[in-house]
């Protein structure tokens, strides 16, 4: 994926959806867990060292599996290289459930299923496309579901 860091950077200093300190471990031979900021903005999952201000690394949550591992630990794996884990250590089993709805909840892909879904509903009850005073209902990538 292409991107601007001076955006990203903007980006990573937007208000959070969630953040936490919680311990991390990126897939690298060797890695331990390291106590780190993370901070959802929109659909980045951005990590900080708890002392920095601006973050080592993010993850962009699109085509990506968000796993309850244990009790209190979530990993964020990729669909092109599943065996590369982030975990994430949480302080409580609730605190882990959280992000696990969350990070689910950020991507792209949930918005535009949800787009569908709710753009079906309204149209079985009112028997007219909720889109087309936008404009945009002859869109195809929001086209209804046959």
């Amino acid at each position: 994926m292409r991107y601007n860091e001076r955006e990203l950077l903007s980006l990573a200093r937007q208000p959070a959806e969630k953040a936490a300190e919680v311990l991390m471990r990126v897939p690298k031979k060797g890695s331990v867990l390291k106590k780190r900021l993370v901070k959802l903005v929109v659909n980045f999952l951005f990590y900080f060292r708890t002392d920095e201000a601006e973050p080592i690394g993010a993850l962009l949550l699109e085509h990506c599996r968000i796993t309850k591992e244990e009790e209190n630990v979530f990993s964020i794996s990729f669909m092109e290289e599943p065996e590369r884990k982030y975990c994430f250590e949480c302080a409580s089993e609730e605190q882990c459930q959280e992000w696990v709805e969350a990070l689910k909840r950020a991507s792209y892909e949930f918005m535009r299923r949800s787009l569908i879904f709710y753009r079906n509903e309204i149209q079985k009850m009112t028997g007219k496309d909720p889109l087309e005073q936008f404009g945009i209902s002859g869109e195809a990538r929001f086209q209804l579901a046959a």
